[in-house]
This record gives C-alpha cells, structure tokens and sequence, in this order.
C-alpha cells in the first residue's frame, strides 16, 4: 500500500496519540517503517519527546484543520467522544477511521500467530514475561503491552518478518463507535484467560456481561489454536466449556489442571516452582506472579521453545514499570514503590507478594480511589479486606469527585471504619499533599511504603522520598 504522497507504506494519524498504548503503538508503525502524525489536548513530557524523537509530527489540541488529504487511516483512540472537532470533522466529510485493535487487527494480525493474553488482573506482565520469553528465544516476536517493559525498548514493535505476535487483550471498549471489547478484534490462536472478575463499571453492568465478552473472544480461538485457562477460577472454567471450539489446558494449582503448578517457594531474589515437570526461578515475588509465569511458560512450550530457554529467559525477566517498581529508599531505610493495582484482588495479592519480600517490615498501602470502578461503591466491602493485607493504609479523595453523583461513589469513611475494626490503622486524606504529611508524623525507620494507582497521583513518589 502506498500512502497518497508515494509514502510505501502508507500516513496514519493518530487521534489521542499521546495515551500510553496510542503512543506506544503509533512508534512502533513509524518504526515499520509508516509515516505517522497525530494529535491530542495535552502534549507533556515523557510521551512528547518519546515520539518526536521518532520523527512523529504532534499537533496540540484537536481541530478540524489538522486534518489532511494524504491520510491513509485516521485512528480514533478510545478517549475520543462525539463532539471532539476532528471526530466531528471526519463524520461530516464521510473520512473512513478506524478504531486502535481494528487498525492492528488489518495491517499486523492478519496471517500471524497471534498470542493474546486476556483476564481481569495479571495481563500486562503475563504478556511481557511471554514476548521476553520469545524474543529469548530468538523468535523476535511483535508486540503490545500496556506497560514499559524494562527489557524491551518500548510498548510495542511490528515488524514484516515476525510469524508471532503477543498482545495484551483488554476487555475494555474499542471506541466511541465500537463498544466491544479491544480482544474480539484480535485474532487469537492462543488465548490465555487468567481470570474473570467484575470490573469497569462503566462498561459492563455486571459480572454476567463480563462473561459475555469473555466468551465472544473464547469462540474467536481456531481449533489448531489453544485455550489457556485458569483451572482454579470458576469462571473461566464456565466460559470456556460453554463457548470453546478450540483445545483448551487448565493451568493452576488444583488437582484438575492438566498444568499444575507445585512446589512454591520463596525467598529475597524471587519464587521456585515447578510445572509439568520443569522447575523454574521467577525473580518476582507472589502466588499472582508464579501464576501469570505458568501462562506465560505454557504458551511458549505451545509455540515451540524448550524448557531450557524458557528457564534462562525467565531467571532474566527484567520486569514492568508500575509493577512493585522501586521508586527509592531514603536515608531511613524507607523504601517507597509504585504499583498500578486498583481492583481489590489485585491489591490483595500486590500486598502479598511485598510481604515474601520485604518480610518483617511494615507496609503502608497507599491507595488513590482513581479508577471508573473503584470511584464507585462497587467495591465497598470488598476493598476494606484487600487493604487490610498491610499494617497501616492511607487512602485519598475520590478522583473526580464531582462527576459521580453522591449514591454512586465510594464511602472512605466506611472504608476506615471497616479497616479500623481490622486493627488496622487507616487515614483518609484530601490528598497527595496531605498524605505525605501524615507519613512524615506516621512513618517508621524501615517501612515499606507501596503507592497503589492507575494514575499519578500528584506525583506522590517523589514527595514522600523527599520528605521521608
């Protein structure tokens, strides 16, 4: 395909291009060799530079001028809504544009293996721990994940000569114009589902239409493909035996896996386990961790690479950005960490896994109500627990407060109420700010500090390291 100015390959113009997976996507097409432009309503640093240090053109603020002749595919992110001019602009004029997973799905999936790592918790770093794996190996996988790995250059990469590509599935909406789930346009010949739990409350109503999608993605699986599944998980085992028409392996612990995961262990560098019959080193901590690693090492074995390879690749998993990623440790010994967990389970197990760490410290849990579901009262008594796994929780104002009515939104106070009855000391505070103040009279020698968000939370880390 030529572009219409005699580029080969062809001008895509990214509506939102600064979001994380817009952005990570949209380099790896101008390093395939595509001319690549975008615009969005906020141009910041690090995404600004990331991109015009790739000679991608950013225009800042979205207008009907932006628009050009010689664009092959305008690409509508999923932040974008009816009213925003250049959407506006491209309906008024009948432009074709097309959603993220539906540009992926026409220019890199098509004829490929296509290796997508689903589930409510655990995708991002199941899917970078898989595409290390094949990059390991030699395989010089394409990619997507929704995260930095530390080992790889960047988000994403497509390149003509690769036969694999791994992606991280989100069940979230396509866009604006396409409310189904990112995965259905996928592609799947290995689909690994790592678990199923209501989530995103402003796009599902409950844990049934979660499902639903689950098993809309599920049926898309060839039968010379593979169903990857967590065997302990009652959902997934309901999902797929009603819609699967491919193979499928349980994976986990029970005794009804046909992977199962035994021998655990930990200590300070990381887990030991085995599975059918392999053992392995995973420098990471958590049952959740050991988990997303038995998919990962399953779905490589399923696309050809021995165990050896795995169990060196694995021993040199560099990790993920905002995954238990040590931000710092003061003169005090204060360690501070950032964590993207914000559903209750994740939460949960994110505490967990810091406890086979940092064992005999005490850990704070920081916790910044951001997300469209945990905004809600959604998780009013199951947050309390997840949060009771450290000594001690802070948590801030609701996020955007002002755009939930009153009956919809999470009640922190409750929250505090409910971790006290724990035992638990709880604080709730208007912010950041206030936050860190209040770990400068509460905070101990020693203590580990983990900040749980999907955001940035007024730039929380820096603070409490200086501070602290």
């Amino acid at each position: 395909m030529s572009d219409k100015s005699g580029n080969e390959k062809g001008h895509l113009y990214f509506m939102g291009i600064c979001g994380t997976a817009m952005g990570s996507v949209a380099a790896a097409f101008r390093d395939a060799g595509y001319r690549v432009s975008g615009s969005d309503s906020g141009v910041y640093d690090p995404m600004k530079s990331f991109l015009e240090d790739r000679g991608i053109q950013i225009l800042n603020g979205y207008k009907e001028e932006n628009l050009s002749d010689d664009v092959d595919h305008y690409v509508v992110g999923n932040a974008q809504s009816r009213g925003n001019p250049e959407v506006e602009a491209l309906m008024n004029s009948k432009t074709r544009f097309v959603s993220l997973p539906e540009l992926l799905k026409e220019l890199v999936l098509r004829g490929r293996s296509n290796y997508v790592v689903t589930g409510t918790h655990g995708k991002t770093t199941t899917t970078t721990m898989l595409t290390w794996i094949f990059e390991f190996a030699g395989k010089n996988p394409n990619y997507m994940i929704g995260g930095v790995p530390a080992k790889l250059d960047q988000g994403a990469r497509f390149s003509d000569d690769s036969s694999i590509t791994v992606l991280e599935g989100d069940e979230y909406d396509s866009a604006f114009f396409d409310k189904r789930s990112k995965f259905i346009h996928y592609l799947p010949e290995v689909a690994i589902v790592n678990n199923m739990e209501f989530d995103h409350a402003d796009i599902f109503d409950d844990l049934k239409a979660v499902k639903r999608t689950f098993g809309h993605m599920v049926r898309l699986v060839p039968q010379n493909g593979l169903i990857l599944l967590n065997g302990d998980e009652e959902n997934c085992l309901e999902v797929v035996e009603k819609e699967a028409h491919a193979p499928s392996k349980k994976v986990g612990l029970g005794e009804n896996c046909d992977a199962r995961i035994t021998d655990i262990s930990y200590d300070k560098e990381g887990a030991r386990f085995s599975i059918e019959g392999e053992s392995y080193f995973l420098p990471m901590h958590g049952e959740f961790n050991v988990r997303n690693a038995a998919m990962a090492i399953t779905a490589a074995r399923f696309g050809g690479v021995d165990p050896e390879t795995i169990r060196a690749g694995l021993a040199e998993f560099g990790g993920i950005k905002r995954r238990q990623d040590v931000r710092g440790v003061t003169d005090r010994d204060v360690t501070v960490i950032d964590d993207f967990a914000h559903h209750p389970t994740a939460i949960r197990e994110a505490l967990d896994g810091l406890r086979y760490k940092y064992e005999g410290k005490r850990l704070w849990a920081i916790f910044e109500p951001r997300s469209n579901t945990t905004r809600r009262n959604v998780f009013q008594e199951t947050l309390p627990e997840a949060l009771s796994h450290a000594d001690a929780v802070c948590i801030s104002q609701i996020d955007r407060l002002e755009k939930l009515d009153p009956e919809e939104r999470l009640d922190p106070e409750k929250v505090m109420e409910s971790l006290k009855a724990t035992g638990t000391p709880a604080f709730y505070e208007p912010d950041a700010d206030a936050i860190v103040e209040r770990l400068k009279e509460e905070a101990q020698d020693g203590d580990v500090i983990v900040v749980l968000s999907n955001g940035g939370f007024g730039g929380i880390h820096d603070k409490l390291l200086a501070a602290l």
